[in-house]
């Protein structure tokens, strides 16, 4: 085996393995070509060199005229980073670029990753083009909403910059693509006047609800899911902001005596997402509440009150209005599963979400001829836009607003 090593100028140097003796002449002969090139000094004074490998000398020159292009931009690369795939960058991410975001944030943008790493997370990160990004979003938005295509495009493009922020890749070619348009998602939808009577009439009279269907009998009282039901339908809040509502932030008296009045409400100061913030400053409000919800909650005070006598011991002190029958905070899966069961028996199906309650909210506000404005500041929305446009839902299958005005003005004239 001949070893034959050559210097070169900028501190680039070749090494040759192979069985041939004259490597400069016989080009093709089987072996290896290594060239390294100095990228500086360490603390310690020694070289800090980078080593690239190919079978021709050619190969190794275009792997070394690609370093030198990095060190022009600034750039200088990780050990490793010409094998980095899309979905080491990916992970990296997940790993180490969402520091102090909730868990639940973490798999969120772990699951709308996912069907873009299928098709590219085996690439080269450095050799990851703009069509493969494109490629990759529109295999994703054959099968996924526009919503989710948009997340993850945006995740993609976070990750890359994380790795372009530690030298891995010189730009980020996710950014150069326009976000494709997915499939149609479910819309929100809102119960009208009618169904919203007809779920609180059910939510009030079910005797008892499973809280784990098929896997613990633990039966809750109806008292639990008929206050949940009327806060979020007559009040507005959030579900994040329901299972988070503790019995300090509820005020069932008020204070009549005081001047102005201050009227039975809820302080919504707390949700349950990461850190107990609320979704935006906004959002901090303290809401009236209506004599119904009022009624719900003194009941539903007095049910929880009978709870912790049977628990005992085991019972969790954590304050919060809406608990599981050891007191503990309740998971938002036994609340959808409950609300959907409330639907089915109200005769409007098994489709709807807990969510939806607050769309109904905003709805049948605006029916009753409330200002998109005052709404607003009710639903704690940063902007009217965003009521008007993602909340509102119109309950009249006819608008005659126009045609009765226009009846009038001429009919005047």
């Amino acid at each position: 085996m001949a070893t034959r090593r050559r210097r070169g100028e900028d501190g680039i140097s070749f090494e040759h393995r192979g069985a041939c003796r004259d490597p400069e002449r016989h080009r093709h002969c089987p072996g290896l070509w290594r060239g390294e090139v100095t990228l500086g000094y360490t603390g310690a004074g020694k070289r800090n060199r980078r080593k690239v490998s190919g079978t021709t000398k050619a190969a190794v020159v275009d792997k070394l005229r690609e370093l030198h292009r990095d060190l022009d931009q600034g750039i200088i690369p990780a050990t490793g980073y010409a094998n980095y795939t899309v979905r080491q960058a990916a992970e990296d991410w997940l790993a180490h670029g969402l520091d102090g975001r909730s868990a639940k944030t973490i798999k969120k943008n772990q699951n709308v990753l996912e069907p873009i790493m299928k098709v590219i997370g085996a690439r080269k990160l450095r050799e990851l083009t703009a069509g493969d990004v494109r490629q990759a979003l529109s295999t994703m938005a054959a099968g996924y909403s526009s919503a989710a295509v948009t997340m993850g495009h945006l995740a993609l493009k976070r990750a890359i910059r994380h790795a372009e922020a530690n030298d891995l890749v010189a730009r980020n070619v996710a950014t150069l693509v326009d976000t494709p348009k997915g499939q149609e998602g479910r819309p929100s939808k809102s119960l009208t006047m009618e169904q919203a009577v007809a779920v609180i009439t059910a939510a009030k009279t079910l005797p008892v609800m499973e809280l784990h269907p098929g896997l613990k009998d633990v039966r809750r009282p109806a008292d639990l899911m008929y206050a949940y039901i009327v806060l979020s339908l007559l009040v507005g809040v959030r579900t994040e902001e329901a299972r988070a509502l503790r019995w300090d932030h509820v005020d069932l008296d008020g204070d009549p005596g005081a001047k102005p009045t201050v009227p039975p409400h809820v302080a919504v100061w707390r949700s349950v997402r990461v850190h107990g913030e609320t979704k935006t400053q906004r959002s901090r409000r303290s809401l009236g509440l209506p004599q119904m919800a009022v009624e719900a909650l003194r009941t539903l005070a007095e049910s929880q009150a009978y709870e912790r006598a049977i628990a005992g011991e085991r019972w969790q002190d954590s304050g919060l209005v809406f608990t599981t029958h050891l007191g503990a905070a309740l998971d938002a899966g036994n609340v959808r599963k409950m609300f959907k069961r409330v639907c089915k028996a109200a005769g409007a199906g098994d489709s709807w979400t807990p969510r939806e309650l607050r769309t109904s909210f905003v709805s049948l506000m605006s029916h009753r001829g409330v200002s998109i404005e005052e709404i607003a500041r009710l639903a704690g929305h940063a902007s009217t836009r965003t009521t008007e446009v993602v909340y509102r839902r119109e309950l009249r299958p006819v608008i005659t607003t126009g045609a009765e005005i226009m009846d009038e003005v001429f009919r005047a004239g």
